[in-house]
């Protein structure tokens, strides 16, 4: 028995030794199998993680999120990941079809490495390899240009090419980028084909624009302009906003208009103002004030932030607080020329925080406009820049919507005008859809000078008239607060082109954020 023992002892080592029970990995058994060749069983998994980790190192600079793909690729399980699971069955070979196929969505297929992917692809599908050894270069390159082109075209169709925080001036939406997280979960997809249908914008704005674009680019040269709104409008679409609810005001700086909508609907449209365009050559004004500080080479910039909140409260016959750049400005130089001015225009002045009584006597050419020690408040009325009615959000910019005593305004087809608020045509329209129910719009009517609905009520609206005629007891106009409706979203977008009834409406780049977007789109077109 032990002689028997130790002549199959030696005999196991040496058939170990000779990789007689060598189990061959699954990538091995995929390409045998697929293409019923052996020589893919002789697959050797420590030489082509010896010959992948040197690839990584090697492809750095041509693979898109090198840090993510090389953090991905540290667990040597993934090694071959993409190509054991999506060669055999042709779903790499359909990445490359939405990779050259990435014109519809405005980019040059190039971008994102087709071509490598595609060389890769080729070579293994030729299957002219003498040895095993000649396969692991291949493998290699196919997984990682693989990985680097999903990645980034997940990343451009899906959440758009650029962060428009990084390249639009005022721009304060959150918009969703994908992390590392997010990025290794597409590298993880169980299906290839299923994760690429779901990366394509759904909406109908989407789809009409792609059809436009791709009807225009029939013509390029004489098209040019109309490709540009077109790319840029659809780069917009492509951005990931959480917070929008379903029902929504959506303010359009290029239309001018503002549009309430829910669950798609269109509730109410009307026109608005908004702020003007920022002084030509403002940056390098900029650059002179920053040396001189002087309020006379400061460059104006009332531009109307792009933002996204949700109402919060509506201010009926509002106090209007000046800015302060308002104030140094406008109203100094008018206090100035005008002594009368201030009282002529309800407007009230405060001195480290105490009311002076008589503004008339103020004596403006003691203070420079540099240090000018008052702040500033209009009092409620018919003579308020502000209107009647102020509406109310969340935002660090200090922009609200509002009505106006200048109502003729909204006539001119060019209405960026204001100093960055917006204003509203038909503010107590809009007050009537954003109060709670219709009690409160009664009450909103009546702060305003107008009678109820609801007629019942007229006895309380004959004596506020009554209250506010009586000579003997002075009366004074306060602002009132109103709640509004939870979670409506206000947001303030810069659209130039977008579907209307399945055509493309087209309009002027009032504050030049295309030409800023297309700059930086440029060169993945």
């Amino acid at each position: 028995m032990k002689k028997a023992l130790a002549l199959i002892l030696p005999l196991c080592l040496f058939l170990s030794s000779c990789n007689w029970f060598k189990t061959t990995p699954e990538i091995g058994v995929i390409l045998s199998e697929h293409f019923k060749n052996k020589l893919y069983k002789d697959f050797d998994t420590a030489a082509y993680h010896v010959v992948f980790n040197r690839h990584l190192d090697s492809l750095q600079s041509k693979l898109s999120n090198p840090k993510v793909i090389g953090n991905f690729y540290a667990d040597d399980e993934r090694k071959n990941l993409l190509v054991t699971r999506f060669y055999g069955n042709g779903e790499l070979d359909t990445l490359k079809s939405y990779l050259e196929n990435s014109k519809v969505h405005g980019f040059n297929p190039e971008i994102f490495r087709h071509k490598d992917l595609d060389r890769a692809l080729a070579a293994l599908t030729a299957n002219k390899f003498k040895n095993i050894n000649e396969v692991y270069p291949i493998l290699a390159d196919l997984e990682l240009y693989a990985a680097s082109s999903l990645l980034k075209y997940d990343t451009f169709i899906g959440y758009g090419s650029v962060n428009p925080k990084k390249v639009l001036n005022r721009y304060y939406v959150t918009t969703s980028r994908p992390d590392s997280a997010a990025m290794n979960k597409v590298l993880e997809t169980k299906s290839l084909v299923k994760l690429l249908k779901d990366i394509q914008p759904a909406g109908e704005n989407y789809k009409v624009l792609q059809a436009a674009l791709a009807n225009l680019e029939k013509d390029p040269s004489r098209n040019a302009v109309a490709i540009k709104a077109i790319e840029v409008n659809m780069e917009r679409s492509r951005w990931k906003i959480p917070g929008l609810n379903s029902e929504y005001v959506e303010v359009n700086i290029p239309d001018f208009s503002l549009t309430w909508f829910k669950e798609q609907d269109t509730v109410i449209h009307m026109k608005v103002c908004v702020g003007a365009r920022r002084e030509k050559a403002f940056e390098e004004k900029q650059k002179i004030y920053s040396k001189t500080h002087s309020l006379d080479d400061k460059p104006k910039n009332h531009q109307t932030p792009i933002l996204l909140s949700k109402f919060s409260a509506i201010e009926v016959n509002p106090v209007w607080n000046i800015p302060v750049s308002i104030a140094k400005n406008e109203i100094y130089n008018q206090a100035r020329r005008d002594p009368y001015y201030l009282s002529n225009n309800n407007m009230k002045v405060y001195y480290k925080g105490k009311l002076v009584n008589d503004t008339d006597t103020i004596q403006w050419e003691k203070y420079s406009r540099e240090n000018l020690p008052f702040q500033f408040k209009q009092g409620s009325g018919s003579g308020n820049a502000l209107g009647k009615f102020k509406f109310m959000f969340d935002n660090g910019a200090s922009i609200y919507l509002h009505d106006t005593n200048n109502k003729s305004a909204f006539n001119s087809a060019s209405r960026a005008i204001s100093h960055g608020c917006v204003r509203v045509e038909r503010p107590l329209e809009f007050a009537q859809k954003m109060v709670n129910n219709g009690a409160e719009y009664d009450q909103l009517r009546m702060e305003v000078n107008l009678p109820p609905v609801d007629t019942t009520k007229m006895g309380i609206y004959r004596k506020k008239l009554a209250k506010k005629a009586d000579t003997l007891n002075v009366f004074q106009l306060k602002p009132k607060w109103f709640g509004t409706r939870k979670n409506i979203s206000v947001f303030i977008n810069y659209k130039t082109a977008w579907a209307e009834n399945g055509k493309i409406e087209y309009r002027n780049d009032v504050y030049g954020l295309d030409d800023a977007l297309y700059a930086a789109m440029k060169k993945y077109l």
